[in-house]
């Protein structure tokens, strides 16, 4: 009930806010400045209670705050601390709460089981929280811990922020909240199950083990809403954002992307939780990556299909791209469309993948956000937008680029991605099929 009502009170403040502004334009204020400040006080406001509540509602402020490099700068600018601020930390729940989840998964000797255990945690996220500990063996190691009732709280925000989502118009204008909503919900049931986040991020640790590249830390134990793993020291990639210079921001992107297109290659899964909270770049160069709670599997057949699309979108050859879309479930094989019009659509995402080297950056991001945005608005009968349409196998691979592609415009990463792709997505190449491609090696 606490929750509902923390969450209900946003439209409220909204519509005060809004109240507000209309009075001050009344008296002579110039109309943006007075809508400038009710976007600062409803992101304000916003991020803060999506924060204390944690779960589904603080997924909900993460998943925004990787885009807002897409936003007009002078509405992402007044929000950008809100927003980042939730990527890497929440208000902790109480000590004697994360005992109690320690003893029901560890079981009542839990404590010694650690040389060391640090109450303060260390990070505190959207359906846990992470304490630094010393193993029994004497390993550091991140041990962390599903808020009580985290379950029930995600399906419950989830169902409040729905019926809440036009509050997100001011931040996102035209953007439709309510299916990115639903999907993070499917996400989010998968990631409370722990035993599956292990089992992931075993399989990622198998693969990438003495990578010169990766860093991903072993699981040392798990058991019911408590999961072990490896510390993993560094600089936070959000960190990396704000701070860093050209070259290490270069570096962290390059890595970042080049993670993200090898794992379906390494061990049939892609990380798809792309937000700079999961990523530390280590002092030797190595990326280290962590929260495997939504690992999707990538089987071949799907990266054979992934590199040739993206190809043929470089190519730019509008019937190869109509028909390579029909092929793959993107267009109905009845849709009837313009060629150079839907080339018009895809050849700006593949951009970066056409050239030997490309920038990412705000700027470009923004552009991309304000065509999408302008093809969505046409919802006339036979416009091309009502004719797009996801597959749900490319579901979880377009979530994970999209979201790598805004971290990378936070970073203006510049690098050879290009190359990146031609290494790991096997249809990227070269002509053929599935079945005999040809898999890069590390």
């Amino acid at each position: 009930m606490t929750r509902t009502a923390k969450l209900a009170s946003l439209p409220l403040g909204f519509a005060g806010r809004t109240a507000l502004g209309f009075g001050k334009r009344t008296i002579g204020r110039p109309a943006e400045a007075v809508a400038l400040e009710v976007q600062r006080r409803t992101a304000d406001q916003l991020f803060a209670v999506l924060g204390e509540l944690k779960g589904g509602a603080m997924k909900v402020g993460q998943l925004l705050s990787i885009f807002e490099a897409g936003l007009p700068e002078e509405i992402a600018g007044p929000f950008r601390a809100s927003l980042t601020r939730l990527q890497e930390s929440a208000p902790p729940m109480p000590a004697a709460t994360t005992h109690r989840v320690l003893a029901e998964g560890l079981g009542r000797d839990w404590r010694e089981m650690f040389a060391e255990f640090d109450d303060r945690p260390a990070a505190a996220a959207s359906i846990g929280q992470v304490h630094k500990a010393v193993w029994r063996d004497g390993r550091t190691v991140a041990v962390k811990v599903q808020y009580p009732g985290a379950a029930q709280a995600v399906m419950s925000d989830f169902t409040q922020i729905s019926r809440l989502s036009r509050l997100f118009t001011p931040l996102f204008p035209g953007v439709e909240v309510k299916p990115v909503i639903a999907d993070l919900k499917r996400r989010l049931e998968k990631e409370l199950d722990y035993v599956d986040e292990a089992r992931a991020q075993t399989a990622f640790h198998d693969a990438y083990a003495g990578d010169p590249d990766f860093v991903v830390p072993a699981v040392v134990a798990q058991s019911g809403n408590v999961l072990v793993t490896e510390w993993l020291d560094g600089t936070p990639l959000a960190k990396v954002i704000a701070e860093d210079s050209h070259d290490r921001r270069d570096r962290a992107g390059l890595l970042l992307f080049r993670f993200l297109l090898s794992g379906p290659d390494r061990c049939e899964m892609i990380h798809i939780d792309p937000h700079p909270g999961n990523f530390r770049l280590l002092d030797d160069g190595r990326l280290g990556v962590m929260d495997f709670g939504g690992a999707a599997r990538v089987p071949a057949e799907l990266q054979w299909s992934i590199g040739r699309l993206l190809r043929i979108g470089t190519l730019g050859d509008p019937d190869d791209i109509v028909g390579a879309l029909r092929e793959e479930g993107f267009l109905a094989p009845d849709a009837d469309v313009d060629p150079d019009e839907v080339a018009g659509v895809v050849a700006p995402h593949a951009a970066p993948f056409a050239v030997e080297r490309f920038r990412y950056s705000r700027e470009w991001l923004r552009e991309q956000t304000a065509r999408g945005l302008g093809l969505a608005s046409d919802m006339r009968p036979g416009a091309l937008a009502r004719q797009f349409r996801l597959p749900p196998q490319y579901l979880a691979v377009s979530r994970a680029l999209s979201g790598c592609g805004g971290v990378l415009c936070q970073l203006e990463a510049e690098g050879e991605f290009r190359a990146e792709a031609e290494r790991w997505l096997p249809g990227f190449a070269a002509d053929g099929g599935p079945d005999d491609q040809t898999r890069a090696t590390a």
